[in-house]
């Protein structure tokens, strides 16, 4: 191997932010291999040498190199063969290879990037071509560092974001689990009526909430509300609704009223509602509103007396089959300071239903588009007529998730089935 022009290379100072320390030269030649190598330490590199490639692979196991010179033409293994073994083996950071030959055929040089090459330096070696090549390698094996880096943190990060997640997801779990421990009793049987409640959350948490309340021997109260939004702060409002309507602590219940003797009755529900209001708006201090729909029925006569405060119209399916919509919507609850609010009434008689229903059922869309909306929840009603208490809201979610082809839907559903027998017993 000759050099030619070494003094070019000799003045380069040693730059010690360099990408490339670690030379490894492969050469039989050992004059050859000694010549180049003590150009390069002379320009700052750390530079080692090889006699054959085998010899060169077990130093490249030991110690990878950042930049590997070796010859093409070498007895056993030649460089390209080297080259090739080279690219197998396993190492942190990227090594630059480049061929030395007195090669220029194009095949002989798509054989050379085949096997792995990354450049090639025509012998005899010029110090102005070693230089630039040796430049270039250096900006490779840059970039290569800086990006591995960069991916580096990348997947650091992301590996703590997971460890977020997962540790905010488990709480999500447990979160859950509390909103719908909220929901304590999902059936009650109070001898002339029947109770059952669905809370189905399109997240972990939602916005939701349903539930009931026994006022005396002859009164039930249901609700069922919607929170703004189904997030964690929809949640967290729901736990503190489920509070002011409470079915095991009667003296919190802002829909009771105690009389001189301790007993209870119910209030009226347009009061409550305004009660309601009043408290989110000057305790709660929240951005999010409700809606409400709260019903008292009268276990003896069937008499419902109920506010809607921005809820969807309450579903009546009669004994025959009938289906109507009660209400004309009103205000929600919390967004308007001193809001009034109208009671209405309707009757069940013996084999009449009430359902009370959040907006995520009846906004339930197809695959194309539409909306299930009254008419379709009507639909829905009329196919599950025979069905009864849990059956019945087990079976409308299956019809909801067929009407959308999923059964993860768009928003939080829940729902308050009342069924009226017309059969007292107070005793």
């Amino acid at each position: 191997m000759c050099v030619a022009q070494t003094k070019d290379l000799h003045s380069r100072p040693p730059d010690i932010s360099t990408a490339v320390r670690k030379v490894l030269v492969v050469d039989d030649s050992s004059s050859q291999r000694l010549t180049l190598s003590q150009i390069l330490r002379q320009a700052g590199y750390s530079v080692r040498g090889a006699a054959s490639g085998r010899e060169a692979l077990r130093m490249c196991r030991d110690d990878p190199p950042d930049l590997v010179f070796s010859d093409w033409m070498m007895p056993g293994m030649n460089g390209l063969e080297f080259c090739h073994e080279f690219r197998k083996m396993t190492r942190e950071g990227y090594g630059y290879f480049i061929l030395l030959t007195s090669k220029s055929d194009r095949q002989d040089m798509a054989r050379g990037f085949d096997a792995g090459a990354d450049d090639f330096l025509t012998k005899p070696v010029n110090t102005a071509e070693l230089r630039a090549r040796i430049t270039a390698a250096e900006r490779v094996v840059r970039m290569e560092r800086e990006l591995t880096e960069k991916n580096r943190l990348v997947q650091s990060t992301l590996h703590e974001l997971q460890l977020i997640h997962d540790a905010i997801n488990g709480d999500l779990i447990e979160a859950r689990k509390l909103q719908q421990s909220l929901v304590r009793e999902r059936y009650r049987d109070f001898g002339s009526a029947e109770v059952s409640l669905m809370l189905h959350s399109c997240g972990h948490v939602g916005g939701d909430l349903v539930g009931m309340f026994q006022i005396s021997t002859s009164q039930v109260g249901v609700y069922g509300i919607d929170v703004s939004g189904h997030g964690i702060s929809s949640a967290l409002m729901t736990a503190r609704l489920a509070g002011y309507l409470s079915a095991t602590t009667p003296e919190q219940n802002i829909a009771l009223v105690a009389d001189e003797q301790g007993r209870f009755r119910g209030r009226c529900p347009e009061e409550t509602a305004a009660i309601l209001n009043e408290l989110i708006l000057g305790e709660i201090e929240t951005e999010h509103y409700l809606t409400l729909l709260l019903a008292i029925l009268d276990l003896e006569t069937g008499e419902v007396e109920y506010v809607q405060a921005g809820h969807p119209a309450p579903l009546i399916q009669r004994a025959d089959g009938t289906i109507e919509f009660a209400g004309e919507g009103g205000l929600p609850v919390g967004l308007l300071g001193e809001a009034s609010y109208e009671a209405r009434k309707l009757t069940l008689f013996p084999g009449d239903r009430l359902l009370v229903y959040s907006d995520g059922i009846i906004e339930c869309r197809t695959p194309g588009g539409d909306m299930l909306g009254e008419r379709g929840l009507a639909g829905v009603a009329s196919g599950l007529r025979s069905a009864r208490g849990a059956r019945y809201l087990e079976s409308l979610v299956w019809r909801l998730a067929e009407v959308t082809g999923s059964d993860q839907f768009d928003d939080d559903v829940s729902a308050v089935l009342l069924e009226f027998n017309g059969h007292a017993d107070t005793s």
